[in-house]
């Protein structure tokens, strides 16, 4: 469903992203895992159309996302980090005006911003000015924008960073809930957050793939069987020893 062809991004002489390649199919989630500044938020912004890539592409469902932008980002919700909203407007009206850009009209319309605030854990605070509410409701409502059209594709940078441990549990229970419809790509530097809610795992540094497999694939490549040391030989080499 999602296909990712040798993407690679240069800012002047900084060398971001490096050859990546993956591939995510419907019922996977995928964590991107990374410490910061290893090109997560890169390769997201790349997948999604976001910033174009120095070479490379992403197919997602068989539309080429350099070729094919359009119909490429039908298929695709998107929850960016430090995701934006309209802050004076309700909840309701902030989905209403989503639904309207993803091209639902009257009742249709209606109806999905109320079955996506139900579905997000929103309809108590759904007629609040976005700007009164609390970091990990702001976090839902965003969240909310990226699944309203029910999209088959789901990106998501850093989604639970900055909750707390509730509003951390809320998010990752949607994200399970909806995983067997969707292929879901999720970047973070949360090892909590792979063990959690991933089918499978990437481990990127400096740019580049330094594993790819399921969780616990992974936590067998170190005598202790835990994932934080794994990504710590994987991340800071001899070093960490």
């Amino acid at each position: 469903m999602l296909d990712v062809r040798n993407l690679e991004k240069w800012f002047g002489p900084i060398y971001a992203v490096r050859g990546v390649s993956f591939s995510c199919a419907k019922g996977e989630v995928l964590g991107f895992l990374g410490p910061n500044g290893a090109g997560k938020s890169t390769t997201m912004r790349m997948i999604t159309g976001f910033l174009p890539p120095s070479n490379g592409t992403a197919i997602l469902g068989g539309y080429d996302i350099r070729e094919s932008p359009v119909e490429a980002k039908r298929l695709l919700g998107y929850l960016p980090e430090n995701a934006p909203a309209y802050e004076d407007m309700t909840v309701e009206e902030f989905l209403l005006f989503i639904a309207e850009m993803r091209g639902f009209r009257g009742r249709r319309a209606r109806e999905r911003a109320g079955e996506t605030m139900a579905r997000c854990f929103l309809e108590k605070v759904r007629h609040q000015p976005i700007e009164t509410l609390s970091k990990g409701y702001k976090q839902r409502v965003c969240f909310a924008q990226a699944v309203l059209h029910d999209p088959p594709i789901l990106i998501m940078d850093e989604p639970t960073d900055g909750l707390d441990p509730n509003q951390k549990r809320t998010v990752r229970q949607m994200i399970r809930e909806m995983a067997a419809e969707k292929a879901i790509v999720l970047s973070t530097h949360i090892l909590e957050e792979v063990e959690a809610v991933c089918t499978r795992a990437i481990i990127i540094h400096e740019g580049s793939i330094a594993a790819d497999g399921t969780p616990e694939a992974l936590k067998a490549r170190h005598p202790s069987g835990r994932l934080d040391e794994v990504f710590r030989i994987l991340t800071v080499g001899d070093e960490a020893q």
